[in-house]
């Protein structure tokens, strides 16, 4: 029977870093006492937290939601329940579960609202179960909420081998829609083939505008961009009559400027997507994103990618991988895991 520590390590930030790369000393594992649940919270101890883009932003104080003292990064996590709090019925110490936070995940112990928590299902592991919420359900919820996509769609995605990009893919896939996969070197496109992209475009060696006149004459139904910058123009030109541009994010840093003459003349629509304030405001809707994300894991029409690994202390390098696209060159993903190892009392891994 395991016995649970009276403290915890977790990363520390104070939000206000230079742009990366990051240093250890900026990073540092400190110890904190262990955590109480409030009325309605759980604590539960991290097993796997996934590291995504907005981890690197939340870093630098430049990202939408600003923790006002030390914290730790972190958005999505998998672990087992340590404790409950008051009205909490539908878990219990030692669930295995999966969750979401505002930040706090890279640490041995997050606190978290019983609504952002749930149940794993048999057959799925940690690290399955720490990459799904963020880039699927942000996916999910910019394909199916906004926009509407049907098996007869054309779906065009912008960095398609990156975290949001490659779910995006598989859910399109799951879908029945055609799919049209960018990236910027061959080796990423290549493993968009692999999860099953119809057409490549590596937009540095091809004139984006040329290769979808060819590829998609009429545009595409459905533009999945997030990436920004110089790119964004010329995809929304590219976009069908009464098309939807979904706006996901900035990965290359610049936020373009868009002339709205251009939705105007092709009647298309543009959605913001931010899944995060989705998943605070509507939980009820959120969970039934989950049960279908879950469902089509377990038929094994999606399955995160998992390209590099971390101990907890060496955050600070899987965020400088993530911010510079390093890990992307050797195993061709920017979905990165960063794991928690620890050393149980028996001297045996705790997974």
């Amino acid at each position: 029977m395991r016995r649970w520590s009276s403290s915890f390590k977790a990363i520390s930030c104070h939000g206000d870093l230079p742009p990366p790369p990051f240093s250890k000393d900026q990073l540092p594992l400190k110890t904190f006492p262990s955590l109480t649940p409030k009325k309605g919270e759980v604590v539960v101890s991290v097993k796997v937290a996934a590291v995504n883009f907005p981890d690197v932003l939340i870093a630098q104080g430049k990202y939408q939601m600003k923790p006002e003292k030390e914290f730790s990064p972190g958005f999505e996590f998998s672990g087992t329940v340590k404790t409950t709090g008051e009205e909490v019925k539908h878990l219990q110490a030692g669930d295995r579960v999966i969750g979401f936070v505002p930040w706090g995940a890279f640490a041995e112990e997050v606190s978290v609202s019983r609504h952002n928590l749930i149940k794993m299902p048999e057959g799925m592991d940690f690290k399955d179960g720490a990459s799904l919420l963020m880039a699927y359900g942000t996916s999910y919820y910019a394909l199916h909420h906004h926009g509407a996509i049907k098996a007869s769609d054309t779906v065009l995605i912008l960095g398609a081998s990156g975290g949001v990009g490659l779910a995006a893919l598989e859910l399109a896939k799951a879908q029945g829609a055609k799919v049209i996969a960018t990236a910027s070197e061959d080796s990423k496109l290549e493993l968009c083939k692999a999860r099953g992209a119809d057409v490549l475009i590596n937009y540095k060696k091809d004139d984006l505008k040329k290769a979808m006149k060819e590829v998609a004459p009429e545009g595409a139904d459905i533009v999945y961009d997030p990436v920004g910058g110089d790119l964004t123009e010329t995809a929304l030109r590219n976009v069908k009559w009464n098309g939807r541009y979904l706006v996901i994010g900035f990965a290359s840093g610049e936020i373009p400027k868009i002339p709205l003459n251009i939705p105007l003349l092709k009647g298309c629509s543009i959605h913001g997507v931010f899944w995060g304030s989705f998943a605070m405001r509507e939980p009820q809707r959120l969970q039934q994103q989950i049960k279908s994300i879950m469902e089509l894991y377990l038929a094994g029409k999606v399955k995160p990618h998992v390209s590099a690994e971390y101990p907890l202390e060496d955050a600070y390098l899987a965020l400088n991988s993530l911010a510079g696209r390093k890990v992307l060159n050797l195993l061709s993903s920017n979905f990165r895991i960063l794991c928690d190892r620890r050393i149980c009392r028996r001297q045996e891994r705790c997974f």
